[in-house]
């Protein structure tokens, strides 16, 4: 019901305004009590799912593992790989670790060192694209890391020109690489009905939605038909 306040005297403003806000601070605590409610079963659910989850990577690693152990027996080999890859007709697993290129501080050592040789190269053209190239290799990645292909090539390039800061430069930045373990991962893909290798979503930010699963509410502006495509 509509209230034209300008027909309400002082006091019934007042009592109005009043009833308002404690309407207000009744639908408050309503809003709260229910997400008390609401997100302790939702995180049960997850936290069932992480649990799950852990014990399903442990079990394909453990599976994997004799898999690994047989192959090893039978080619009387046993490399020495970050991932290792396993195929049907149709299935694919492949069990595998990330690897962060990481560099102790003696790394700027060696950096100065090789910039040293580049400043007594600066003589004419052919030189200058030498410099550049040097400065291309030593260039850091968006975490600051060097890229260990690159050093890799660096060290080619100071063997050919045997200069002894050169090469002494490359060394230091050699060893003060210390590469460090991220994350043990599982991928699978799957052959779907054409032949087209798709990726099986295991984590469940990249798992899909239901069909006709509708995620218009989380956007503005955004009719369902089009929340449906989000998908």
């Amino acid at each position: 019901m509509n209230i034209d306040i300008s027909q309400l005297s002082e006091a019934e403003l007042a009592t109005a305004l009043k009833a308002k806000r404690k309407q207000k601070a009744a639908d408050v605590i309503a809003y709260n009590d229910l997400v008390n409610e609401t997100i302790p079963g939702l995180f049960l659910l997850l936290k069932e799912y992480s649990e799950k989850g852990t014990e399903l990577k442990a079990k394909i690693y453990s599976s994997i593992k004799s898999l690994l152990e047989l192959k090893h027996k039978i080619y009387g080999v046993k490399t020495e790989q970050q991932s290792h890859t396993f195929s049907t007709d149709n299935e694919t697993i492949t069990i595998g670790y990330n690897v962060n290129s990481g560099y102790d501080d003696t790394v700027y050592i060696g950096v100065a060192k090789v910039k040293e040789f580049i400043n007594s190269q600066i003589e004419d053209e052919k030189t200058a694209k030498l410099v550049n190239q040097i400065n291309r290799l030593l260039r850091p990645d968006k975490k600051g890391n060097f890229r260990p292909e690159r050093i890799l090539e660096l060290k080619q390039m100071a063997n050919e020109y045997n200069d002894f800061n050169f090469i002494e430069g490359v060394e230091i930045i050699e060893k003060s690489y210390k590469p460090t373990r991220s994350s043990w991962y599982i991928r699978a893909t799957y052959k779907n009905g054409v032949g087209i290798e798709v990726n099986l979503p295991l984590s469940i930010s990249t798992a899909p939605f239901p069909v006709d699963f509708d995620l218009s509410f989380l956007l503005p502006n955004v009719t369902q038909d089009e929340g449906n495509l989000l998908k």
